[in-house]
This record gives C-alpha cells, structure tokens and sequence, in this order.
C-alpha cells in the first residue's frame, strides 16, 4: 500500500485491500474556548413552552372529543342534523371550559417525553409550587445571601476605618 496505509498485501486477509478514510472522525476546531465563562449564560434557565402550541393541542383535543361523539352518534343511527347539534353543543362547551382555564390544567404524570412543551408547562407550575411552598420571592438570585453578608462585612470595615480602629495591614 502507499504512505504506509492499511496491509502490505491483501492476500489471506479477508479484504479487498481498499483503505477508506474514517468519515466518523471529528477533527477538533481551534475556535477558542467551548463554552462561555459568563456567569449569567451558565444559570439554569428553564425551557419555556410555547403558547400557540399548546393551545393548538388543547383545541386538537377538544375535535379529538367532539369527533368521538359524532363517530359514536352516527354508530346509533341518529339524524344527520341532531348529530350536528349536540356536536356544536359540545364544542362550545368545551371550548368555553378551555377559555376559563378549567381544561388547561396540565400534570406531567401523563404527558408523553415527545411532548416538550407540555412538559415545561408542568415544570414551570412544579417549581412555582416548590418555591412558594418553601417561601421563597420570585425575585430570588442565587448566591444573594453571600451578596448581602459581603456588603455587611464591607459596611463594617469602613466603619472602623472611620473610627480608626482597623490596621493598615489588614
């Protein structure tokens, strides 16, 4: 083989002697450090779900319904025209519920992993559960008890530097 690649000769090998080039290989790319070093981008920030997606699967089951019903009320032999009615009845029903908020009420005990946004829905209302159970503001940051004693600390020093009680040294 050339540049002393692959088998010398291809006899008993099994092979046909081709040399191919690994295609699986990843080749590194200077392009600097991988990841960030800003504090702020390496805070966990949780997914947020999108609106119009959930409500599409929200009214997707609310025809989901409304098409059993009639799948079911045609199976009975019922006219075409009370199919037609108690169908509506039903879709506006549902779809009010769906407007007061009484169906949008989402666990993630039966969600699906597929469904990513449903999850995060559930995931967001867990942690606001979570923290308010454990009274903790909306507004927390992380880390802002060290914040606080770090100010306590720093007040304190400029006092008695003030009163000319702290060393130089330190």
């Amino acid at each position: 083989m050339s540049s002393n690649v692959g088998l010398s000769t291809p006899r008993g090998s099994g092979t046909s002697g081709y040399v191919q080039r690994n295609l699986a290989h990843i080749r590194h790319r200077d392009q600097g450090k991988p990841y960030s070093t800003d504090i702020d981008s390496m805070r966990h920030r949780p997914r947020q779900p999108d609106k119009e997606i959930l409500e599409h699967d929200r009214k997707r089951q609310v025809e989901l319904e409304v098409f059993e019903l009639r799948d079911r009320l045609e199976d009975e032999g019922v006219d075409e025209e009370e199919i037609d009615t108690q169908t509506e009845a039903l879709r506006k029903k549902l779809l009010q519920a769906l407007e007061r908020g009484k169906g949008g009420g989402t666990s993630a005990k039966g969600l699906k992993m597929h469904q990513v946004h449903e999850l995060a829905e559930a995931k967001i209302k867990q942690d606001n559960k979570f923290r308010s159970a454990l009274g903790i503001s909306k507004n927390y940051e992380e880390g802002s008890h060290w914040k606080k004693n770090d100010e306590k600390r720093m007040a304190r020093m400029e006092t008695l530097e003030k009163e000319g009680r702290l060393d130089d040294d330190r």
